[in-house]
């Protein structure tokens, strides 16, 4: 079953008859929404070690068993389970095909995962299945942003103008996750004040129209995917050519090499850096130094050669030019995500 136009709805009061629901999409602060308020709904917590098993859908590959024996186990607690299966791909779309046919047990399996086209296998199998669904989790267009906005203000006790709530709409957006955060701190700037205006929430959350090639360039490095994305689609919406992101990126790469190499001569991250010309902006110290202490030489190197790649598949492929070089600050905000994970 496909849930369309219904999915928060559905996340909030699963289907009893539901045992499977595939969550996919490029929204990832969307789709833990989802996962965690559909866990709740069933388990009444997320982290309740009787009511919830969370595991790689890698896990699977060496034990397709494990499918089943997690859907039948009963919690000693009492009450239903919730299975959360992570980053599943098409290679389990036999195995859950084969699960929907004979699924017992009376806990809800939850599985997640990335953009998955229509002939997906794995989206094919949880959408032709009586017993299964599938929602994809998309970023939220104007209509769906505001009324995010609206729910979550109106929950805190909060009106806002028209003019506040368009301004707010104009630059939210693209990760809910990161949508959600942004109006938590705005609540909680308001303080007794119940009336959101248009220059209370440029006060707060500031223009993030005025994203620059350096903030994609820092988004990369600390690793936040979804801030990269964010700041990729509104510099190519503005007609910033592939080329200069390009450039942008790999020179902020060397600028953190050639601090690495002033490390390895003895200097700590702050004396090194303090050595670039043109000097890093005050602003942006901490954040520069921090990744400093986290890409090693190896990991810059290599990040040099993705980007290199990119801009010859760009080049040279019938690839379009945004798509393969969004694709290389993918891989590169992996990494430095990877970096982040490990400090």
């Amino acid at each position: 079953m496909k849930i369309t136009g219904r999915a928060d709805a559905f996340a909030a009061k699963p289907d009893a008859k539901i045992k499977a629901v595939l969550i996919y999409g490029p929204d990832a602060g969307l789709i833990r929404e989802r996962l965690n308020t559909m866990t709740k709904a069933v388990a009444g917590s997320v982290d309740d070690p009787f009511r919830v098993a969370e595991f790689n859908a890698d896990a699977l590959s060496g034990d397709p068993a494990r499918l089943s024996d997690e859907a039948n186990a009963l919690a000693l607690t009492g009450g239903r389970r919730v299975v959360r299966i992570r980053d599943a791909g098409d290679n389990a779309g036999e195995l859950f095909a084969k699960f929907f046919e004979s699924a017992i047990g009376d806990a809800l399996v939850i599985v997640t995962a990335g953009e998955l086209s229509p002939r997906s296998k794995l989206r094919v199998a949880f959408e032709e299945a009586d017993n299964g669904a599938a929602m994809a989790c998309y970023a939220d267009d104007a209509e769906s942003l505001e009324g995010v906005i609206r729910s979550t203000l109106k929950t805190a006790g909060l009106s806002i103008t028209p003019d506040a709530l368009g301004w707010l709409a104009d630059r939210l957006g693209g990760d809910r996750e990161l949508s959600r955060r942004e109006l938590e701190k705005l609540v909680t700037y308001m303080g007794a004040n119940k009336a959101i205006g248009e220059e209370d929430v440029v006060t707060c959350i500031g223009d993030t129209a005025a994203l620059s090639l350096d903030d994609l360039a820092y988004a990369v490095g600390d690793g936040d995917q979804a801030a990269m994305q964010r700041v990729f689609a509104r510099l190519t919406a503005e007609g910033t050519s592939s080329v200069s992101i390009l450039t942008s990126v790999a020179r902020h790469l060397m600028r953190l090499h050639e601090t690495r190499g002033r490390m390895a001569d003895g200097k700590d991250a702050n004396s090194a850096a303090a050595m670039l010309r043109p000097p890093v902006f005050y602003k942006l110290k901490d954040r520069f130094n921090g990744q400093a202490r986290r890409w090693n030489e190896t990991l810059l190197a290599r990040g040099l050669d993705i980007l290199m790649d990119a801009e010859m598949s760009a080049k040279s492929t019938d690839i379009p030019t945004d798509a393969a070089v969004e694709r290389a600050l993918m891989q590169l905000a992996q990494v430095g995500r990877s970096t982040a994970a490990r400090r």
